[in-house]
């Protein structure tokens, strides 16, 4: 029985002793290992297609926003990184498709935590994230982007709003992928409007 217990513990103290060999074994086999070192930022390393970067607001292919401004995207923010305005589109100035549109669209980056629960929860699909990461600054303000940083930018065959919507189309054909460009009397009524402001500014005595 003394015996046994003497083979116990010499067992045990030579555990110990070895214990932190066996930890430092990590840190040896790390020491030795060839080291890559990336070339940043001069060499981008590409990131995973559904990797969490900088958000986005999209548009219809006609260019008018997807967003209509109804705020369930800050409610589901649990950093409360998001603000919205919703606003009522007239005939005059239409951004979107249906009744409103988010006319203030804030994303405050000191405090997202890219969980992605504010894409989950968009209705329409006008909120989605990039694969942009380079958000860093020395200045806290500018990582409060307002909505014309984070608007997609026009593809072709899009027209900068505010604009009509395409012509015999609902809010709903919007959505079912029924519009695919900017149709001639929408482009009509941008240059006609464009033109009349030009005007407008010129006889008020105001220079761009």
């Amino acid at each position: 029985m003394a015996e046994k217990n003497t083979e116990a513990g010499s067992k045990s103290w030579l555990s110990d002793l070895l214990a932190p060999v066996g930890g430092f074994g990590v840190t040896f086999a790390t020491m030795f290992r060839k080291l890559e070192t990336e070339e940043y930022p001069e060499e981008k390393r590409p990131t995973q297609p559904r990797f969490h970067g900088r958000h986005q607001l999209n548009r219809h292919p006609d260019g008018l926003e997807k967003c209509v401004g109804c705020e369930l995207c800050a409610w589901a923010c649990p950093a409360d990184a998001i603000y919205v305005e919703g606003a009522d589109n007239t005939e005059e100035e239409r951004f979107s498709p249906g009744e409103r549109y988010g006319r203030v669209y804030q994303i405050n980056y000191l405090r997202c935590i890219f969980c992605g629960l504010c894409i989950e929860a968009c209705p329409t699909r006008a909120l989605t994230m990039t694969n942009f990461y380079e958000l860093a600054d020395d200045d806290r303000g500018k990582l409060i982007y307002e909505k014309q940083q984070l608007l997609a930018p026009l593809q072709e065959g899009m027209l900068q709003p505010p604009h009509p919507m395409v012509e015999e189309m609902e809010e709903r054909d919007y959505y079912q992928g029924k519009v695919s460009t900017a149709t001639p009397s929408q482009k009509q009524w941008v240059e006609l409007h464009t033109k009349r402001d030009e005007v407008a500014v010129e006889e008020g005595g105001v220079t761009r």
